[in-house]
This record gives C-alpha cells, sequence and structure tokens, in this order.
C-alpha cells in the first residue's frame, strides 16, 4: 500500500457511525436542543451554540493522531516531518470550534438543567426544566440517549480496541515492524517499536505546546525514511491483513450482536431524517 486510499475498509467499520452520520446526529441534536430553549422562551437561542467554560479560552494546541502502521503521506513527510501544515490545522480548529454565541448563566440553567441537589430553580417561565436539560431532552427526542445505542457503541468500541491488542501481538505484524525498524535504522535513524512510537518521539515536540514539531533534519529525516520502509515493506499492507482477518472472525462468532447494533444504528439515522425533515 502506498497511500491512505489504498487502504480498504475493515469488516467492523460498517458497525460504526460514519464521520458524515456523527455531523449528522450532531445537527439533529442542535436543532431539538434549540426547539427545548425556544419552548422556555429563548427565542434567539443559537443552532450551533458555544457552549465552552474553560476549553474555548484554552483551547491553543491541535490533536495529533496516529494509527498503529504511521502514515503513508510521503510530500508531507518531507515538508512536515512528524508536525501538520499549520494552515490545514486552523482550518480543522475553525471547523471544530462552535458557530453560535456564548450561551448565558440564565441559558445554562436550562440547557443543563438545575444542579443535583439544587433547591428551587427547577421551573423556568412556568415550565420544568427536563432532567439533564434541554440538552439531554434532544439526546432522548433523537433516540441516541445514553441508554439506548450505548451499549452497542461501546461494545464495538471494546471489541475493536481488544481486537487491535492481538493484532499488535500476532507475530506477522511483529515481524513486518521489526523488519520496518532495521530498515529506519540502516538508513541512519534512531531504532524505533512500531511507527506509532516513530510518531510519538517526544523529542520532535519538545518545547512547543501547539502539538507541531520543530522539524530539524533528524526530523524529517527519520519521517521519510518511515515512509519510504513502510511502504517498501508493505508494513501497512500486513497490518490491514490481519486486522481484517480477527474482525472477520470477530465477526463470526459475534454476528447476532452486531447486527443488533446495525439495527440500533439504523433507527438513529431514521430519527435524524425526521429531525431534519428527510423522512419519507
Amino acid at each position: 500500500m502506498q497511500s491512505e486510499a489504498d487502504i480498504p475498509e475493515l469488516p467492523l467499520a460498517r458497525y460504526e457511525l460514519s464521520g458524515a452520520d456523527s455531523k449528522r446526529l450532531d445537527r439533529a441534536r442542535n436543532v431539538l436542543q434549540r426547539q427545548c430553549m425556544r419552548d422556555f422562551g429563548f427565542d434567539d437561542f443559537p443552532l450551533d451554540p458555544d457552549t465552552w467554560v474553560q476549553m474555548s479560552s484554552s483551547f491553543e494546541s491541535t490533536a495529533i493522531a496516529v494509527t498503529p502502521y504511521g502514515t503513508l503521506d510521503l510530500e508531507r513527510a518531507r515538508r512536515w516531518g512528524y508536525g501538520f501544515d499549520p494552515d490545514r490545522a486552523e482550518e480543522q480548529r475553525a471547523e471544530f470550534l462552535p458557530k453560535g454565541r456564548k450561551v448565558t448563566e440564565r441559558e445554562r440553567r436550562v440547557l443543563d438543567g438545575p444542579e443535583a441537589g439544587e433547591s428551587g430553580g427547577s421551573a423556568v417561565n412556568g415550565r420544568k426544566v427536563p432532567k439533564g436539560g434541554c440538552s439531554e431532552e434532544a439526546e432522548r427526542r433523537i433516540g441516541a440517549a445514553k441508554a439506548a445505542p450505548a451499549p452497542g457503541v461501546e461494545y464495538v468500541f471494546r471489541r475493536t480496541a481488544e481486537i487491535d491488542k492481538a493484532v499488535a501481538a500476532d507475530g506477522r505484524v511483529r515481524r513486518a515492524f521489526r523488519d520496518w525498524s532495521r530498515c529506519v535504522e540502516d538508513r541512519g535513524f534512531k531504532r524505533y517499536a512500531s511507527p506509532a512510537r516513530a510518531f510519538t518521539d517526544k523529542a520532535w515536540r519538545k518545547g512547543l505546546g501547539d502539538g507541531s514539531t520543530h522539524r530539524t533534519e533528524r526530523e524529517l529525516g527519520t519521517a521519510v525514511a518511515d515512509v519510504e520502509c513502510n511502504r517498501g515493506l508493505n508494513v501497512t499492507g500486513v497490518w490491514w491483513a490481519v486486522t481484517a482477518e480477527k474482525q472477520r472472525a470477530e465477526l463470526r462468532r459475534n454476528r447476532s450482536r452486531y447486527e443488533a447494533v446495525r439495527k440500533d444504528q439504523d433507527r438513529v439515522r431514521a430519527a435524524v431524517r425526521e429531525v431534519l425533515g428527510e423522512a419519507g
């Protein structure tokens, strides 16, 4: 495999909500949340409110995620090493941040509900504030409350994590990582146990607080060797094949559990379509 585009979808991926699903679910929650807030007289409550308290002023770093097999992007490695394009990072940050205004303290009491044990304050404008406020009311109405699909979601998450551990311990993957490690070392760079270990070397980000790197000559050289060795030895291909094999076996053993998760997802998607006016 020479690029991320070459990596097929893994078998368990269809039992997880996609990024697009998650965005649509957030939109539906926001619609229901705003409807609830308007019922309490907050007619100008925003669709995508800024509910951050402390994080909004301290969100300055960019989260960097790494796959078990590292990265296959050679051009990025040559230019940014193990860091990121600051322009692209700013775009992602802007996409992540809320688009609406900050929530007032009065609105927050209805949005989040009265604090546990607080006397009074359970009614606003003559209406009783629902348990958990309008935010949890929106969750309940969309059918995505924690009591509904969470067990299925948690099951898939837990089983995927367990499979990932088994993959990391598999002799084929360990051999591929050893060959990759030797390849990087033969090019004059530090020996790492895996591509993920190379990516997360603290030396790259020492003294920096934004998740970026220093892009030293050694870092750039290591990153390039990392990708070229990964491609040349098909490390990602080995990792994918072993992961897919173990996930298919998991599906055969627990087919009914995963089908229940699929039905749960279909129910949530149908509820989202209805809220967004797309049902029918």
